[in-house]
């Protein structure tokens, strides 16, 4: 779990270094560091809070925990990262391209070990198994919503790698995950 945090929290960083935006819980918390006196990490971390009740009752003990861990672990790494190297430039493109798929790649590792990023995945697992929603459809309708409502803090340059990053971690997941692979418990 240590290593898919450090991959989030190196996408994340190239994420916020270029002010990408992403979906999810991630997303929020870019476009609230963009308008709140608040970090990344503090931000990402409160915002998940209200979804642990969620895990712990849905998705029980171990993934609660291990997903608090993830949480925790990407909250520190990212705003830390800046005291164990820097960036004095990178290539916007490549920052999009590279930081969706390290965050891509951290994201199947927790799924792997009974983790994930919190939040909205949370959500989503629920309203499929409450009311039938597919996880997928709903995941990607507030991600869409979350990118859309950066039309408004960001420039439309942004927007567009913004989409090309969320785009490239989507790839990774979609072609790495395979259904009932993980199990929950």
């Amino acid at each position: 779990m240590t290593m898919a945090s450090l991959f989030v929290s190196m996408g994340i960083y190239f994420f916020k270094y270029c002010g990408f935006l992403t979906g999810g819980t991630a997303g929020i918390a870019l476009m609230l560091q963009q308008i709140m006196p608040l970090s990344f990490g503090q931000l990402f971390f409160v915002v998940n809070l209200p979804f642990y009740y969620l895990a712990w009752t849905r998705m029980g003990k171990r993934f609660t925990f291990n997903t608090f861990t993830s949480v925790t672990i990407v909250s520190f790494c990212t705003d830390n990262l800046h005291y164990v190297f820097s960036l004095e430039s990178i290539n916007r493109y490549f920052a999009a391209v590279a930081g969706g798929l390290l965050i891509g790649m951290g994201i199947l590792i927790m799924f792997r070990h009974v983790s994930s990023l919190g939040g909205l995945g949370v959500l989503s697992k629920y309203m499929q198994d409450r009311f039938g929603i597919s996880a997928g459809k709903f995941q990607m309708s507030v991600d869409v919503c979350i990118v859309a409502l950066g039309f408004f803090i960001v420039p439309l340059d942004l927007l567009l790698l913004s989409i090309v990053g969320a785009v490239s971690m989507n790839i990774v997941v979609a072609f790495g995950h395979k259904p009932g692979r993980y199990h929950i418990g």
